[in-house]
């Protein structure tokens, strides 16, 4: 036999090794209770606030609630206008680094329990389960003919399906300031009408029927999580000294040579997306741990230490090296000096925010204009915005060291509505002789709530010399 032959029967050896879900099938994982089980279960607590928001009051009104309307966003006490919407920036830094330091750390933990296609999924099939049976006799349902029974049953379970699909939907139009009345009235316009049917829409084929496909060729973190994982990141590891080589057990026979592993699949048979941790890492796998619960079990059954698949890291398992601490990572490191500033710039916005904003133009063309009594005059626009969710009464009013400044036109109480920024022109004299080096000028409007000033200037053909 030639090299060259040889070398192509490896290659089709090595082909062999590689699971891709084409979605040529569908996956029916095995539902098995265990501790990381329970803590998916738990996990989904976090989801709770998502659908308890809507309903929550602050100060007479929906405690969160973006309003895109009036372009107000109401988070509790604190109100929100697109002046402020940097602070989104921190938040989707901080969230995206998170996600980042603790897939280092942890693997792809957030999308084993946290995410909502993980989430909704999950609820998904456990409807599946209750409904048609255990993967056996769903596989079975699948392919028998149709029938009275298996149509009851499909009925059944895709309109539970739509139901919380549905659910999800209106929920998330509730934060708009629509109400479980508008749609049950007919009131609610096309443009809402059509984003709750697209997010109940997306629920109901990505966690009903493309489930693991979206985990695996849809979502861009399955690619690049091979980037943001080391030796020294714990993820659920099948430990290949102690369980190979594989054998199948029988009862009372002991074969000398095989490992641990007893080659029962199960591991294979809970994981949500068909991937066999025997085999290493594959992007398909979520970390969820159920693989581990699986495998445990059997041990227990088989009367072998459990831990034949557990979390651990490369450098721990190949190289027998204990774990770094995480101040001697150089990734975390990084991804923690990047989150401080992150949550300190949004604690700092967030603790700053005044109930109104100012702003000050001084006009341009021309910067001055010469009266007919020899003094010279600027034009200023005060653009106020009123960021509280009610009109505000502001006074105006300006300080400056120039003798005899005046302004042209009276100053006193205006009315900013709501969410609005209202323009206030001031026309501001003096004589040129007057105006000295210091020829600034701080304009001061002052509210119920707060007061603010800004610095401007005072222009004159001198001040242009």
């Amino acid at each position: 036999m030639s090299d060259k032959k040889i070398q192509v029967e490896n290659l089709y050896e090595e082909g062999d090794q590689w699971v891709q879900n084409l979605g040529d099938e569908t996956i029916h994982a095995k539902r098995m209770g265990g501790k990381f089980r329970n803590f998916k279960w738990i996990a989904f607590i976090l989801w709770a606030p998502f659908f308890i928001g809507p309903y929550l009051t602050w100060n007479d009104r929906q405690a969160i609630m973006f309003d895109t309307e009036n372009r107000q966003y109401h988070l509790f006490d604190i109100t929100i206008f697109p002046q402020d919407i940097w602070m989104l920036t921190m938040v989707l830094l901080f969230l995206a680094i998170l996600l980042a330091a603790i897939t280092t750390v942890f693997g792809r933990i957030f999308c084993g329990y946290f995410c909502f296609q993980t989430v909704w999924t999950d609820i998904f099939t456990w409807v599946e389960n209750k409904i048609e049976g255990a993967p056996a006799k769903r596989r079975k349902l699948d392919k028998a003919p149709m029938s009275f029974n298996k149509l009851r049953l499909k009925l059944t379970k895709h309109l539970i399906w739509i139901s919380i699909a549905l659910f999800s939907g209106v929920t998330w139009m509730l934060y708009f300031g629509v109400t479980w009345a508008d749609y049950f009235n007919a009131e609610i316009t096309s443009t809402t009408l059509a984003i709750t049917v697209i997010i109940a829409l997306g629920a109901y084929v990505f966690a009903g029927f493309m489930r693991e496909q979206s985990c695996m060729w849809v979502c861009p973190y399955a690619r690049i999580q091979g980037a943001m994982v080391d030796d020294q990141s714990i993820m659920p590891t099948y430990d290949y000294y102690r369980g190979e080589q594989r054998g199948k057990l029988k009862r009372g026979e002991f074969v000398e040579g095989n490992g641990d592993c007893i080659d029962c699949n199960q591991c294979v048979a809970v994981c949500p997306t068909g991937v066999d941790i025997r085999k290493g890492q594959e992007y398909g796998c979520i970390t969820c741990g159920l693989c581990i619960d699986a495998c445990d079990a059997v041990m227990e059954k088989v009367g072998k230490p459990k831990g034949l698949i557990k979390y651990t890291s490369l450098a721990e398992l190949e190289f027998k090296q204990t774990p770094k601490p995480l101040y001697k990572r150089p990734r975390v490191i990084v991804y923690s000096a990047i989150l401080l500033a992150a949550i300190t710039v949004l604690v700092y916005g967030m603790s700053t925010l005044a109930s109104m904003d100012l702003k000050v133009l001084h006009d341009r063309s021309p910067l001055f204009v010469k009266l007919s009594d020899g003094s010279y005059r600027n034009k200023y626009e005060l653009k106020v915005m009123n960021k509280t969710d009610k009109d505000m009464q502001v006074a105006i009013s300006f300080d400056s060291s120039i003798k005899a400044l005046k302004s042209n036109n009276p100053l006193g109480t205006v009315t900013i509505p709501t969410g609005n920024v209202k323009s206030i022109f001031v026309y501001l004299s003096a004589y040129e002789a007057n105006v000295g080096e210091d020829n600034e000028v701080t304009f001061v409007v002052k509210g119920e709530q707060s007061t603010l000033e800004y610095d401007t200037t005072f222009f004159t053909p001198k001040s242009m010399r």
